[in-house]
Order: structure tokens, then C-alpha cells, then sequence
């Protein structure tokens, strides 16, 4: 989350009366994240409740895509997953206009980040995944991952100057390696649907050792169930510290996984390919934060070496 576009509480409050939610009583900008604007509001609804909700404004999305991260949530909502479920106008619609941006406003979930997970609640997030991934079979919206392996494609000549000749010959040969992976049938063989493709420990609450919800679905699109599993995978269960993956954490998610939803044998194969394509996705995009930052009050980019020592740990144990 961060503030590139300022917000004021009569611009917030008229949303809200515009939704029937109530008085607006607080606003406060988001510091995480960065991709969107994002704001906290606690409001006084009309029984004189009181609410927290998340208030969004797009900053690179545009009207025509996010239908499919809305409604999405929507639907895992609707089935019992614990997601923040978009608030709708009298007549539904759950995208609004904010300052001639598109605009959401979801509930605010209970709970609090654990930044420090043990294998119990790596247990939990697979089994959510799980969950998740089985929960969305029936979606009926289709969008690619816009940030998937033509986005790589794309990127990666505009943070190629900025690398040393070392990083520059990892990410031409990591990336030469996902697009032959890309061609192959066993690849196109996954499972696939509608996937978070950002489940990081900071996309996920807990009260106590208890998992309450994730969040932030807007990296979602339609993708390998394997791929999203491997986002998981590359931050719940690693070392923060030395990027190497932690083996009890990992057992943990994956057995809890796949406890729900077993996976096939071209998953088992491809597994290991699939984590280095994780890997790759976020080194990729926190280069271009880094080096391409757009202005935003609050932001502070993530260092991208983390993500290269993951991809060099993955390469190591491939």
C-alpha cells in the first residue's frame, strides 16, 4: 500500500454516504505496499456501529480489468473463504470513481501480520490456498497474470542496464529457461485457475495462532495453481536473512495443501522450476520499483537482492 494520489476526508465521506455506510470518523493513509493508493476509514454506520474499511483507489489497473480481482474476492467471500469482500453501491456495482480513479472500498479484516511465521502457520496458509484454489473452480472471469511471463519478457530490457554483468547473466538465463518451460506440454499439463499470485506473510492476518484472512488480491489472474503455491512457498517458508528455504516450514505448507488438494505428478516434476519462476516474477518486479520508482508519499521500495538470493538458493537445490 502507499499514497500517490491524496485523498480528503470530504471526498471520503461522500463515497461512503454514496454506498449507505455511514459517517465517516477517521481516515488515515496506508504506508505498505506499492502498487495502489490505500487508505484506512472507520466509519459510524447508522446503528451507530462502528466499521473499518480499506479504501483503494487504482493506480495502474484500469476499469476494464478490475471487475475480475473484485469479483473475484466477492466469490471466495460468498463461499465462506475469509476475504475482504467489495461494498456495493444501491445498485450493486462494487467498482466505483474516486477523483476519475477507479475506486473500491472492502472491510477492514480482523488480525495482524506475522512477519516471523513457525511451521503452524505455514499449516494454515496451505490450507487456505488450498482452499482458495478449490474454492474458485467455478469463477467465471478469465484474465491472464499480468504479471506472468510476458510481463518478464517485457521488463526485463529496462533493468538490464542497471545490473551488474553477474545479475544480468542470471536474469537472461532464468528467463531464457521459464520461456522454454512455457512451450512445453507437461507445463501446459498443470492445474490452473484463478490465483492470488501475492500470498506473502504480509497478505495474511492472524488473532492469536489463528489464521483471519488474506488480502490484497490485485497481482490475481489466471495462472498455475503450482505457480501460487511457489509465491507462497518462496516467502512463508524462507529465510529472510540468507534467502534459503526453511525445510520444516515448507513441509508444513505443503503437507497442509495438500491435505485438500494433492498434487499431480507433473506439479511433483515441475516444482522445483516453478519456485525459480517465483523467484524470478518478484526479483523482476522489485528491480523495476527500484530503479523505475514512481512518486508516492509513503513509499518505500523493497530491495530486490532479496529476491536474487532466493532465486540463487532455488538454483542451487534445483
Amino acid at each position: 500500500m502507499a499514497v500517490y494520489t491524496e485523498v480528503t476526508p470530504a471526498q471520503a465521506a461522500a463515497l461512503l454516504q454514496q454506498l449507505g455506510l455511514g459517517e465517516l470518523l477517521e481516515l488515515r493513509g496506508c504506508p505498505g505496499g506499492i502498487e495502489n493508493t490505500n487508505y484506512f476509514a472507520s466509519v459510524q454506520a447508522p446503528d451507530g456501529a462502528r466499521h473499518e474499511y480499506v479504501l483503494t483507489l487504482f493506480e495502474r489497473l484500469g476499469f476494464e480489468q478490475l471487475p475480475f480481482y473484485l469479483c473475484l474476492m466477492q466469490h471466495l467471500a460468498a463461499k465462506g473463504i475469509p476475504v475482504p469482500n467489495p461494498a456495493p453501491d444501491a445498485s450493486g456495482q462494487i467498482l466505483h470513481r474516486l477523483l476519475g480513479k477507479p475506486a473500491a472500498l472492502v472491510n477492514k479484516l480482523p488480525g495482524q501480520s506475522v512477519l516471523a511465521p513457525h511451521p503452524a502457520h505455514c499449516a494454515q496458509l496451505g490450507t487456505l490456498l488450498a482452499r482458495m484454489h478449490l474454492a474458485a473452480l467455478d469463477y467465471p472471469r478469465q484474465q491472464p497474470n499480468l504479471r506472468g511471463l510476458a510481463w518478464w519478457n517485457q521488463t526485463a530490457p529496462e533493468v538490464l542496464p542497471h545490473l551488474s554483468p553477474a545479475q544480468a547473466a542470471l536474469l537472461r538465463s532464468e528467463l531464457a529457461l521459464q520461456n522454454e518451460l512455457a512451450q512445453q506440454p507437461r507445463y501446459h499439463s498443470l492445474p490452473r485457475g484463478p490465483v492470488h499470485a501475492d500470498l506473502f506473510r504480509d497478505n495474511a492476518l492472524f488473532e492469536g495462532d489463528r489464521l483471519t484472512g488474506v488480502f490484497d488480491f490485485y497481482f490475481a489472474g489466471c495462472d498455475t495453481w503450482l505457480f501460487d503455491l511457489s509465491v507462497a512457498l518462496n516467502d512463508w517458508c524462507i529465510d529472510l536473512a540468507s534467502g534459503q528455504p526453511d525445510a520444516s516450514r515448507s513441509h508444513a505448507l505443503l503437507t497442509a495443501y495438500q491435505n485438500l488438494r494433492p498434487l499431480s505428478a507433473a506439479e511433483h516434476e515441475l516444482l522445483p522450476l516453478l519456485l525459480r519462476a517465483a523467484a524470478l516474477r518478484f526479483w523482476l518486479s522489485r528491480l523495476w520499483d527500484w530503479y523505475l520508482p514512481r512518486d508516492a508519499a509513503m513509499l518505500v521500495p523493497h530491495d530486490p537482492t532479496h529476491f536474487e538470493r532466493v532465486l540463487c538458493a532455488r538454483v542451487a537445490h534445483a
